[in-house]
């Protein structure tokens, strides 16, 4: 789904039209259709995100949760554990990380010569 889309989608989840979004975002009542091609100004998504109560993470698509809650793990994620990993988007299949595990426990403990 596209930021327009997102932004679309969320406001008719609203009850808003897109005009009213940017109207209450304090931008050009048709900045918002601009966006089907190019590419919006960080301060002017920010101001949409803002007016329709969503993470600007959630409008680009970088997350499917719309919440601004910021609050966040502050635990390391820890290779032993079972948690999805990625690299250059795409998840690192488990036998891969099984390696990449067996390489970081050998490793381990190098600097202390």
């Amino acid at each position: 789904m596209t930021v327009f889309e997102r932004i679309k989608t969320t406001a008719k989840n609203r009850g808003w039209s897109l005009q009213e979004v940017a109207q209450r975002a304090g931008i050009g009542i048709n900045t918002i259709y601009g966006w089907k091609k190019g590419t919006p100004a960080a301060n002017k998504l920010q101001a949409v995100a803002d007016k329709l109560d969503v993470s600007v993470d959630y409008l680009l698509g970088n997350t499917d949760n719309p919440s601004t809650d910021t609050q966040h793990d502050t635990k390391p994620n820890d290779l032993s554990e079972d948690v999805p990993f990625a690299f250059e988007g795409r998840e690192i299949p488990a036998e891969q990380m099984e390696l990449i595990r067996q390489m970081l426990a050998n490793f381990k403990g190098d600097g202390d010569k």
